[in-house]
């Protein structure tokens, strides 16, 4: 928590304004936009219902289908189930492992061949770091289909000059407690479009009808941000540029001490951007090393320092298991090998450099003894 927290809470409480909805909530999308430099904003319930949300802006319903990044954690996709439709899922490419314009552009030409147009692209910001977007948005706009960009993790982050999230038609962020900011659950959904985000937040509002008693035309859902959560995240926004140094600097102390050691590779900055590193990634090359990712993993939980693999792979998943799937090229799944060889570090704000240092300690003993 950044410490001013109670300030906002307090005033929600002592104004009476704790349901949804609320002058901290109007607040905190006004900051919001301001911050990352967008017109409209609208604060919801969690980065999903963000996403849920767009998807139903844009007319995505049963049959349709929408192509979606594959390294990515379930709540990318989720919501194109929601609607009914079909995720296409599409792989990483090296340079950010983001959405591959490769393989991108095989599922819009076979795609078209079917006469069957995706009605969204969700392209993800994996661990804070911006997708190749130039090359991205080109693809779509030469099929004139939009784009949801998936910015949960990368609020703050930077490609060539503008914010990340504010490139698509939509794009989301989340607050969940794990990210750079949290309002201990909560998302954003951005647009430039203030028309449609004024239509999301009737949605998201049970879209009750303009009326003197409860009425409904269409389906809505409870998805409004709590004007105490809201508080808290205004609170939390006047700290995010000294959570994205911090986030940098472990980074930056990880990648000093352990880039040398051969076999370790740390997860790529694109020329021309900045990634707030809310996660540090490295791939760790087990026929050098002598190390797979789940024996690092055990030696680094038998000191009791918990880390992770990196995401797997939707399109590995059991649920999407029938679910078309275009890898960057024909001999090589870039999702899938940093699957296999990716892990991610301890890296919240508040990490001691103590802490820091006795996972880097433990890395080095495992590794080279």
């Amino acid at each position: 928590m950044s410490g001013s927290e109670m300030k906002y809470i307090n005033e929600a409480f002592a104004t009476n304004w704790i349901a949804p909805l609320g002058p901290n909530v109007d607040a905190f999308e006004k900051e919001l936009a301001s911050f990352v430099g967008i017109n409209a904003a609208a604060a919801v319930s969690s980065g999903t219902a963000a996403i849920h949300l767009a998807l139903q802006l844009l007319d995505v319903k049963k049959g349709d289908i929408v192509f979606c990044s594959s390294l990515t954690f379930v709540a990318s996709a989720n919501p194109i189930l929601y609607q009914g439709a079909e995720p296409v899922f599409i792989d990483s490419e090296p340079e950010t492992w983001n959405m591959s314009p490769l393989a991108l552009e095989e599922a819009f030409k076979d795609a078209a061949s079917a006469n069957r147009l995706p009605k969204a692209v969700v392209i993800v910001n994996l661990y804070g770091q911006s997708a190749k977007m130039d090359e991205l948005i080109t693809i779509c706009k030469n099929y004139n289909v939009p784009i949801i960009e998936d910015a949960a993790e990368s609020l703050a982050s930077m490609y060539k000059g503008k914010a990340s999230g504010t490139f698509g038609d939509f794009g989301i962020y989340s607050f969940n407690g794990n990210k750079i900011i949290t309002t201990s659950g909560g998302g954003m959904l951005i647009s430039n479009n203030i028309e449609a985000l004024q239509k999301a937040r009737f949605i998201a509002t049970q879209a009750r009808d303009p009326a003197p008693h409860y009425q409904h035309s269409e389906i809505g859902y409870n998805y409004r941000m709590s004007n105490i959560l809201a508080g808290i995240g205004r609170s939390q926004l006047e700290v995010l540029e000294e959570r994205v140094k911090a986030r940098r600097a472990i980074f930056d102390m990880y990648f000093q001490e352990l880039y040398s050691i051969p076999g370790l590779s740390f997860m790529p900055e694109l020329k021309n951007t900045f990634s707030n590193r809310w996660l540090t990634a490295l791939t760790i090359d087990e026929e050098i090393t002598g190390f797979s990712v789940n024996k690092l993993l055990a030696a680094l939980d038998s000191e009791n320092i918990e880390a992770r693999p990196v995401w797997k792979p939707l399109h590995l998943q059991p649920l999407f298991d029938k679910n078309k799937y275009y890898s960057h090229n024909h001999n090589m799944s870039v999702s899938e090998e940093l699957f296999q060889t990716g892990i991610c570090l301890p890296s919240g704000s508040n990490m001691t450099l103590e802490d820091q240092m006795r996972v880097i300690e433990c890395i080095k003993k495992a590794l080279i003894g």
